[in-house]
C-alpha cells in the first residue's frame, strides 16, 4: 500500500518535480554565467561552445535510442528546427547574456518572469490557449498577465534603497559599487532581457508544435544542439572576425560555465521540457521561474557581492502575484481539458473502446429471447 501511494504521488507531481529540477539549473546557470562573463568569456563565443558541449553530450543518446521508432524527417520539419536553433540558442541566449552584463545575475533572472506572460500571449495568438473573459480561469490569467507586466517596470524602473542582508554585510566597497546599476544600464538590460525572453516564449510555442510532427524529444533536442551551434558560430565569426583571441577557453569557470551551462541548461533541459509540453504545454513550462529568481538573488548576493534594493524586491513580489494568477487559471484550464475528461470523468467509455478495438475483427451474433432478454450463456457465438 505505501508503493502504491508513493507511486501515485510521483505519478501525478511528476511534471512538477522536472520543472523545479530545471529552475535549479537555470539558477546555477545564471550565477556560473556571471562569473564567466567576469572573467572575460566572449558571450557569442560562450554560446557556441555551449551548444557544442550540449550536442556532443546529446548526440550519442539520439542516435542509439529510438532509432527504430524515430520519425521520418522532411524539409518542413527541418526548417522548423533551423528556426528553433535561430530562436533560441541564437537570438535569445546571446541577448539574455547581453543584458545580464549591463545589469546583474538577480536582475536578469528576475526580468525572465515576464516570460510566462508573454508565452501566454503567443499561446493565444496561435489558438494554443482558451480565454473566455466570462471565465474566473480566463480572468485569471489575463490579470496575471498585465499585473506580471507591471512588476517588471517597476523593478526596472525604480530602485529604491539598498536592502541589507545579514550575509552581505562587511562586504567590501569595491564589489558594491561593480555591481551597482543605473538606469541608463538597467533600460539598455532590460530591453535585451525582454526581447530574449520573447525569442525564447516563441521556441518553447514552436517547440510544442514541432513535436506533435516529430514527437522524438532526443532527436529534436539534439538537432537543436547541432544547428545552434553552427548558426551561433557564424553569428559569432560575424560579430567577432578581427578578433581571434576570444575563441580560446580558459580552465577556469569559462570551462565550467561552458559545460555546465551546455549539458544541463541546453541538452537536458530542451529535453525534459519537451516531455512536459507533450503533457502540460509550453505556459506550464514557464510557470516556476520565480523559484529561480530566488535561488539566484541568495547565490548573486553571496557569491557576486550584488546588491538588493527594494524597488526591485517589491516588482519581483507583483511578478510573482501576477505569474501565480496565471498559473491559478492554467491549473484550472488542466482540470477541465478534455485529456483530463477522457482519463478521469469518464472511464466507462475508455472501457467501451477498448472492448470494441479488441473484437473488432470477430463476428458477433447475439442471441436473445422472446421476452427480450439476453440469455448469458449462449449471448455469442462465432461465425
Amino acid at each position: 500500500m505505501h508503493n502504491q501511494k508513493m507511486s501515485e504521488i510521483f505519478r501525478k507531481g511528476k511534471s512538477y518535480f522536472a520543472v523545479i529540477f530545471l529552475q535549479f539549473g537555470f539558477a546555477g546557470m545564471d550565477v556560473i554565467s556571471k562569473v564567466a562573463l567576469n572573467d572575460g568569456m566572449n558571450n557569442y563565443v560562450f554560446v557556441v561552445y555551449r551548444h557544442a558541449a550540449a550536442t556532443i553530450f546529446m548526440a550519442p543518446f539520439a542516435i542509439v535510442l529510438n532509432r527504430k521508432t524515430r520519425p521520418k524527417m522532411t524539409v518542413e520539419i527541418f526548417v522548423k528546427l533551423i528556426l528553433l536553433a535561430f530562436l533560441e540558442p541564437v537570438i535569445d541566449q546571446n541577448l539574455y547574456i547581453l543584458g545580464m552584463k549591463a545589469t546583474t545575475a538577480t536582475f536578469a533572472v528576475s526580468m525572465c518572469n515576464v516570460l510566462p506572460a508573454i508565452t501566454f500571449v503567443i499561446a493565444y495568438i496561435l489558438r494554443l490557449e482558451v480565454v473566455n473573459l466570462k471565465s474566473i480561469r480566463s480572468q485569471a490569467k489575463v490579470i496575471g498577465t498585465i499585473t506580471t507586466v507591471a512588476g517588471a517596470m517597476l523593478m526596472t524602473l525604480v530602485k529604491g534603497p539598498h536592502i541589507e542582508l545579514f550575509w552581505t554585510k562587511g562586504t567590501n566597497n569595491k564589489n558594491v559599487i561593480h555591481n551597482e546599476v543605473d538606469l541608463h544600464h538597467s533600460l539598455k538590460g532590460a530591453f535585451m532581457i525582454v526581447i530574449g525572453c520573447l525569442s525564447w516564449s516563441c521556441f518553447m510555442v514552436l517547440q510544442a508544435i514541432t513535436l506533435k510532427s516529430y514527437p522524438d524529444e532526443l532527436a529534436l533536442t539534439a538537432w537543436i544542439c547541432l544547428l545552434g551551434t553552427v548558426e551561433g558560430a557564424i553569428v559569432a565569426l560575424i560579430m567577432e572576425r578581427r578578433n581571434t583571441a576570444v575563441w580560446a577557453i580558459k580552465w577556469n569557470t569559462t570551462l565550467l560555465a561552458t559545460l555546465y551551462c551546455g549539458i544541463i541548461c541546453s541538452g537536458l533541459a530542451y529535453y525534459i521540457q519537451g516531455i512536459i509540453m507533450k503533457e502540460r504545454g509550453p505556459v506550464f513550462v514557464t510557470a516556476f521561474s520565480p523559484l529561480s529568481m530566488i535561488i539566484v538573488a541568495i547565490m548573486g548576493s553571496i557569491i557576486l557581492a550584488e546588491q538588493t534594493y527594494l524597488g526591485r524586491v517589491l516588482g519581483a513580489i507583483i511578478i510573482v502575484a501576477g505569474l501565480y494568477m496565471v498559473v491559478w487559471g492554467k491549473s484550472k484550464d488542466h482540470k477541465l481539458s478534455p485529456v483530463s475528461i477522457g482519463k478521469h470523468i469518464a472511464p466507462e467509455k475508455q472501457i467501451l473502446g477498448t472492448e470494441s478495438a479488441e473484437n473488432c475483427g470477430d463476428k458477433v451474433i447475439t442471441i436473445q429471447s422472446s421476452d427480450g432478454v439476453c440469455d448469458k450463456h449462449n449471448q455469442t457465438a462465432d461465425v
